[in-house]
């Protein structure tokens, strides 16, 4: 018996990261992982885009209205956008990128834009310590 793509996408994507996380202990520079982000960032933006055209731009919504753990959920996704934006915001303003362009856009898009912007962020590191002015 198969299981439904929408059972076996959580597992996926958990196996996902649970690699990257696994792998970053042990990366020697963390300036080289951009392309992991920016990669992940796209495919699940292609994921929302799926969501978005079968369940509606606001469908996300219902989700975190349904219940308590529905709420328990949002909360969590938003303690963690506010956890990551508070780690990386020094770094991204000392890498000379336009934070607030960033917030909006992560206020738009949660967590695509939050791993766009640690890409974004890896990259210009990596230039800065390559010696090569950032764009």
């Amino acid at each position: 018996m198969s299981m439904p793509l929408y059972e076996i996408m959580p597992v996926v994507a958990l196996l996902f990261c649970v690699a990257f996380l696994v792998y970053t202990v042990w990366a020697s520079s963390s300036p080289g992982l951009w392309p992991i982000p920016a990669l992940l960032s796209l495919g699940f933006a292609l994921w929302t885009l799926h969501a978005v055209a079968r369940e509606g731009l606001t469908g996300f919504w219902a989700e975190h209205v349904r219940n308590a753990w529905s709420n328990q959920i949002w909360f969590d996704l938003l303690i963690g956008l506010a956890t990551a934006w508070t780690l990386l915001l020094p770094r991204a303003r000392a890498a000379g990128m336009p934070v607030l362009l960033w917030l909006l856009i992560i206020l738009c898009t949660g967590g695509i834009g939050l791993m766009a912007m640690v890409a974004r962020c890896l990259f210009l590191e990596g230039r800065l310590t390559q010696g090569t002015p950032n764009p």
